[in-house]
């Protein structure tokens, strides 16, 4: 027997198999003995010797495997084929792989049934289709272990396809928002969003499911029983063959986490506001920024001027000097006073030193617990919840704080309460500081107002006089005027400034006014020689006071018009506006400071006044600016004074106060005649 097999034994000419690159065998008889292989067969399988069994050729478990397909193709004559059959050869080491053919047995005869066998090599091809499977298996079990622990640990899980439409919902969804299943999937799940995140979380959910990149974000949900909570959700892309084919996602109830790191900043926000306040109104101002929009949609502060010491069964009054407002809504104005009743509900509510809270239908709140302002203000905003919340201080109430909510936003709830009152506990230092200066500096204005005198009510002239304490000073101011009737008919006008702001210069100030007044009464002198005696005067009553002053005779119609006799000493110059809004400074009567020595003979000067005119005497408060140029400051008051000429004199006074700008770090009084019309 040769290698080639089969020419001695007559067989067939296989020798032209010899080149084949698909391995070839033959088989004779029912012990199926080999009795020719080629080439390929021998180089894939090794060399077996020709007339042995095939069980001999190769190893047993070989043919216990196969043995019986040789026997099946020789009985029936139908051929049998086998994919990836794995076949170890009987003289390979243990350590050897199997090795993979595709084989084809064929019914072969001659002169002798026998199996043709053509087999092909496949072992390479069924390791990478084995390596495959081994990847996509093991993607299959991380991907079910990945799942297996999302479910188990979040609240919510949900799948999405790769467009960002939910198909799968684990029911923790339906259970929390109370939607069904066919109202979650696609977008409906952002039906149970607020209002205000649905666009935002939808933006930044389709930016990151374009970019293929893992999300995180966090949105209010609204819950079954109406209460929006907080939720963290995730998602991350499922990618197969580099292609996202679906998301899967997750979503946690955060609300206790969300609430204990709002309160933390909250307070930081809230000390930090405070810290950088001294006054009492921006102090409180400050805390109603913090508190919008972080508790509230809307915000005011009441002081209650009295600061706790109103005698028992006195109305209670308010004063609104801090407010704040949500996006869209309008910030309610400062300033203005209410009374309330001690039957009121707003009386009790500060007796109590309770939070108060009320819910009502949108812009229907209670009538008799808040400020009118506060409940107009409720009602225009369509508010749907409010509380009312003072604000102890050293022991007693020193405002009212009001905070509301409106829309699907929903009352405060009682840690939300909690956490507003926290706000103005853990502001409390800086409350009281500021609480004590601002009462000291009400004392101080009640003094100042004191030693002010209202200006003479006259049926010919009118007089008006206007005072504004600098918000950055507690301290009793130098700024003064005054204005009586003489003997001789007629009117005088004065204002003055003396140096300092405390309690040295108001006594200063009280002496030179009251000085001024004997003085001034007692001579009918011209301005100018009273103001050279007051100044010898201060050499023995305040021998260390410095002071500027204006004195201003007004004397009647003498030969059908009106004039004013003056003197000005260290003093901005008297302004004089006509009718049509013609202004200009009177300056041909200046002379020295008073406080220093000064033997020349002071100067006076007379200027006719046309009917409606307007003379202003006012203090270097409103119009002295650091770095400028008195002469600018002088020219803005000219100018504006001109554009208000035409109005009332109270709202010509008012107009300038609240128009001009000023440094707020120095008194301003002011004083203005207006002579009849005609």
């Amino acid at each position: 027997m040769g290698g080639a097999g089969g020419r001695g034994m007559g067989w067939l000419a296989l020798e032209a198999f010899d080149p084949a690159p698909v391995a070839v065998a033959l088989t004779i008889g029912p012990d199926h003995r080999l009795v020719y292989t080629n080439l390929a067969f021998r180089a894939f399988v090794g060399d077996r010797p020709l007339g042995e069994p095939i069980g001999r050729a190769f190893t047993v478990t070989t043919k216990q495997d196969y043995g019986e397909l040789f026997d099946r193709v020789l009985a029936t004559g139908e051929p049998v084929s086998l994919v990836e059959a794995p076949v170890k050869p009987a003289a390979a080491d243990a350590g050897d792989a199997e090795r993979y053919f595709s084989f084809t047995l064929s019914p072969f005869t001659h002169e002798r049934p026998g199996v043709l066998v053509v087999a092909v090599d496949v072992t390479e091809h069924a390791a990478a289709v084995r390596r495959a499977d081994l990847a996509t298996e093991e993607q299959r079990r991380a991907r079910r272990r990945f799942e297996s622990l999302v479910w188990i640990n979040a609240q919510v899980v949900w799948v999405s396809d790769a467009a960002g439409q939910v198909i799968e919902s684990s029911g923790g969804w339906e259970r929390i928002t109370g939607q069904s299943r066919e109202e979650f999937l696609g977008d409906g799940w952002t039906l149970a969003l607020h209002p205000d995140d649905r666009e935002p979380t939808l933006r930044s959910w389709n930016r990151t499911r374009r970019q293929g990149r893992p999300w995180r974000y966090v949105y209010r949900v609204r819950t079954r029983d109406g209460e929006y909570r907080h939720f963290d959700v995730r998602a991350a892309p499922v990618v197969e063959d580099g292609v996202v084919v679906e998301w899967i996602g997750t979503c946690f109830d955060i609300e206790l986490e969300w609430r204990e790191r709002q309160r933390r900043e909250l307070l930081d926000r809230a000390a930090a506001a405070a810290a950088e306040q001294t006054a009492l109104t921006e102090m409180f101002g400050a805390l109603a920024e913090v508190l919008v929009p972080g508790l509230a949609d809307g915000c005011g502060v009441h002081l209650l001027p009295d600061l706790g010491d109103r005698p028992a069964g006195a109305p209670i009054i308010a004063r609104r000097v801090a407010t704040a407002a949500g996006n869209g809504l309008l910030r309610q104005p400062t300033g203005g006073e209410e009374r309330f009743a001690p039957s009121s509900g707003f009386a009790r509510a500060l007796e109590r030193r309770r939070p108060l809270q009320r819910t009502f239908p949108p812009g229907r709140p209670p009538a008799d617990l808040l400020p009118k302002s506060s409940t107009d203000w409720l009602t225009a905003a369509g508010a749907t919840s409010v509380v009312l919340m003072p604000v102890v201080v050293d022991g007693a109430v020193a405002a009212a704080v009001t905070a509301a909510r409106r829309g699907d936003r929903g009352p405060m709830s009682r840690d939300d309460v909690a956490l507003m009152r926290q706000i103005f506990e853990h502001t409390h230092d800086a409350l009281s500081g500021a609480v004590r200066f601002h009462r000291t500096q009400q004392v101080a204005l009640a003094l100042q107002h004191g030693l002010l005198a209202e200006p003479p009510e006259l049926d010919d002239l009118q007089i008006v006089a206007r005072y504004m304490a600098s918000p950055a000073a507690a301290e009793v101011g130098g700024d003064w005027y005054d204005s009586f009737v003489l003997p001789d008919g007629a009117t005088v006008v004065a204002i003055g400034d003396v140096a300092g702001h405390d309690l040295a210069a108001a006594v200063e100030m009280s002496q030179l006014r009251n000085m001024l007044r004997v003085l001034t009464a007692d001579r009918l002198a011209p301005p100018g020689e009273i103001l050279r005696r007051l100044n010898n005067a201060m050499e023995t009553v305040a021998p260390e006071a410095t002071a500027t002053c204006i004195l201003a005779r007004i004397e009647g119609p003498d030969r059908g018009r009106w004039q004013v006799n003056y003197a000005v000493a260290g003093h901005p110059p008297p302004l004089l506006v006509t009718p049509g809004g013609d202004g200009r400074f009177l300056q041909e009567a200046t002379n020295p400071l008073l406080g220093f020595p000064f033997d020349q003979h002071y100067k006076s000067s007379t200027e006719p006044l046309p009917p409606g005119s307007t003379l202003l005497l006012y203090t270097d408060g409103l119009v002295e600016h650091p770095g400028e140029h008195l002469d600018n400051g002088l020219d803005r008051l000219r100018r504006h004074t001109s554009t208000l000429a035409h109005r009332s004199l109270e709202h010509l006074c008012d107009g300038l106060l609240d128009d001009l700008p000023t440094t707020g770090t120095d008194d301003i009084a002011m004083i203005a005649v207006r002579t009849p019309a005609s």
